[in-house]
């Protein structure tokens, strides 16, 4: 009655193949790895920090945020970067993503150092940028906003609390 719960242990026969062809997959694929993904991750890590040991004050950079500037002082660990006239900043040293070409970013006293063959916007266009910044009355941009079709409705508050 029993000898149906128990199954039969039968002997299984023995594989053909060796253990050295068994793992060879298993090495491809590793190798695969290591030549597809690791080795590039290695060589991108050391041409960063190559450029990091590189840079130098008068660089120009930009940060793994976008942030544009122009290296004012470097230390071991930090980078104090021009972004405007009187406005700086201090960025960890490995927030740098890359540098960018000399005269690409504008220069902090507004003038602009790119000649004309380059392609990039002249002194007078970087200095029109009345399309670009709002000129508003005051500096609270809630006084300055205006709206149209306002109904009273619109505007009132209803408290829950009153009845009637």
């Amino acid at each position: 009655m029993t000898n149906f719960l128990i199954s039969d242990a039968w002997a299984q026969a023995d594989s053909g193949g060796g253990s050295m062809f068994s793992l060879l997959p298993l090495a491809l694929i590793f190798v695969l790895f290591y030549f597809l993904l690791i080795r590039p991750q290695q060589k991108r890590k050391k041409d960063h920090q190559k450029m990091l040991g590189e840079m130098k004050v008068g660089d120009e950079v930009a940060t793994n945020g976008g942030l544009l500037g122009r290296v004012a002082d470097l230390d071991d660990n930090f980078v104090t970067l021009d972004v405007a006239k009187s406005v700086s900043f201090k960025v960890q040293r490995h927030a740098i993503a890359q540098m960018i070409p000399k005269g690409a970013f504008i220069d902090t006293n507004g003038s602009e150092k790119n000649s004309k063959k380059s392609g990039k916007r002249s002194k007078e266009s970087t200095k029109n940028l009345s399309g670009q910044i709002a000129k508003t009355k005051s500096d609270n941009a809630t006084e300055d906003a205006t709206f149209e079709n306002l109904d009273e409705e619109d505007a009132k508050f209803e408290n829950p609390d009153k009845s009637g």
